[in-house]
């Protein structure tokens, strides 16, 4: 209870509270524009973060995280184009409903539900914290170097994993974004790898340059040489409060969902699009009218928005549990956390447990503000649907520049930052996944470290997983390994006799 009446008061000083509000607003904002995406927006304000205070900076970044998906349903309802990737679910029902004249009423369900999701999630792991709290600052003796490093491998399976029809590439890119990981002196052996003898390459890769780059420069690109069409207006009147009415009518559906974004947050490398897909199949099976889904189904707008917007509080888990982290959004929270001298991981809930219920009590506090902004100017956010591409494209461009320059007033970050945006830009050319780059840099990174800080330890491969934490996390390893290649086999099998 201390802590947590410590991280209320922190949370309470003026700085702090103003962090909250514009990342609340700002991610709602950036939701709903077509285009741009809370990675890119994060992406951006990462240099910022430099020069902020340590939970400012996260503060900040939790509110973008947690609010963009509110806005994002916004373009997703109105125009047929998810605000970001997360929302492509939500334009089968919401669309639909859109061109029946119910604009207003699928606006209202979607904020609703999300606010539903997002308060389950965060209670939950409020929750989580009280009565588990004394006992995982019992984690901190149980995890060794070996363990983080299997939590971490762990983490590289299941993001693979998620990418059912593209495994190969996604262990490709994510062997690529180790790679990086890898450039760069190593500072206890002074060891150069793969630097070439090319003084820039001895100090690696910054990890918010690659991520602009990833991320950001490529979509400005490609959003400048993209189509510049401006869809019809679609009208908003009416209400804005009926969807909770509507939610009290669907509880069981709203419930499962919000307990499907909960756990398959926790679970790292899976996130949204997974927590979706169960909570709309689920959706789908215990409704009377199944054949209505896809075609303007309130129960399927509540099961993709509340399972969305329940995953972001519950990934924040493994991140401060494990130091592992599930997707691209709490990978680039890391930087901050790093920055802070705060290295995630089980040591955090004894050394820093007022930072953790500060953290989640601030995306509570975000999850109202937003609430209570689109209730009241939903009207005036849907204007920013109808925002020219190629202007977005040239203003991201120009952040982006600034923001990589801003980090060590270097040109050099500058040019790295436009080979990697360029390497993002073929990747979204080939509609390839981006975020396997980015977790393999930032897990390559943890995987190189744990495994040299415990070299000493290993003898022999059978080292590796000889403890108890190391030995349990291997056998879910190769659980997961096995249920893929079955799968996999399974699938050939149904096609050849198809």
């Amino acid at each position: 209870m201390d802590a947590f009446l410590l991280g209320l008061e922190n949370l309470l000083a003026p700085q702090v509270l103003l962090a909250i509000l514009v990342g609340s607003i700002g991610g709602l904002t950036i939701g709903a524009i077509p285009g741009i995406g809370p990675a890119i927006a994060i992406a951006i304000l990462l240099p910022a973060t430099v020069f902020l205070d340590d939970l400012v900076s996260l503060v900040l970044l939790l509110g973008v995280y947690g609010s963009s998906m509110y806005g994002g349903a916004i373009p997703a309802i109105l125009i047929n184009t998810p605000g970001t990737p997360v929302n492509a679910l939500t334009t089968y029902d919401g669309y639909a409903m859109t061109r029946r004249g119910k604009a207003a009423e699928a606006l209202s369900l979607a904020y609703s539900a999300s606010f539903i999701g997002g308060l389950f999630s965060i209670l939950a792991a409020l929750c989580a914290l009280f009565i588990f709290g004394p006992y995982l600052r019992d984690l901190g003796a149980l995890f060794g170097q070996r363990d983080i490093l299997m939590a971490a491998i762990l983490g590289a399976v299941l993001l693979i994993a998620a990418h059912k029809q593209s495994m190969g590439i996604a262990a490709m890119l994510f062997g690529f974004g180790f790679l990086i990981a890898m450039i760069g002196r190593q500072s206890t052996r002074k060891i150069d790898r793969y630097t070439f003898d090319i003084e820039y390459l001895f100090s690696g890769f910054n990890l918010i340059v690659v991520i602009i780059g990833i991320f950001a420069l490529s979509q400005a690109l490609n959003l400048m040489l993209g189509k510049d069409d401006s869809p019809p207006e679609a009208r908003v009147t009416g209400g804005m409060l009926r969807g909770f009415g509507i939610l009290f009518k669907n509880k069981l559906v709203t419930l499962l969902s919000a307990l499907y974004g909960t756990l398959m947050g926790i679970i790292p490398g899976v996130g949204e699009f997974v927590a979706q897909f169960f909570s709309y199949s689920t959706a789908r099976a215990l409704s009377k009218e199944p054949a209505r889904f896809g075609h303007g189904s309130k129960q399927g707008l509540i099961a993709s928005e509340t399972a969305n917007n329940a995953v972001p509080a519950a990934a924040m888990i493994p991140l401060l549990a494990l130091g592992v982290p599930g997707e691209a959004l709490t990978a680039m929270m890391m930087v901050v956390f790093f920055d802070a001298g705060i290295k995630p991981g089980p040591d955090v809930f004894e050394n820093n447990p007022d930072f953790l219920f500060s953290l989640f009590t601030a995306l509570l506090i975000v999850n109202v503000i937003v609430l209570a902004t689109l209730l009241l100017s939903t009207r005036f956010i849907a204007k920013l649907v109808y925002i020219p591409n190629r202007f977005l494209g040239a203003f991201i461009m120009i952040l982006s520049f600034v923001g990589v320059y801003s980090i060590r007033n270097s040109l050099t970050d500058c040019v790295f930052a436009v080979i990697f945006g360029y390497i993002g830009f073929i990747l979204r050319r080939l509609e390839w996944p981006l975020v396997p780059v980015i977790l393999g840099l930032v897990l390559g990174s943890i995987i190189i470290e744990r495994l040299t800080a415990g070299a000493g330890q290993i003898k022999s491969a059978a080292d590796l997983i000889n403890r108890p934490v190391s030995g349990t996390l291997f056998v879910v390893i190769l659980l997961v390994i096995g249920f893929i290649i079955f799968s996999s086999i399974k699938h050939r099998r149904n096609s050849f006799q198809l």
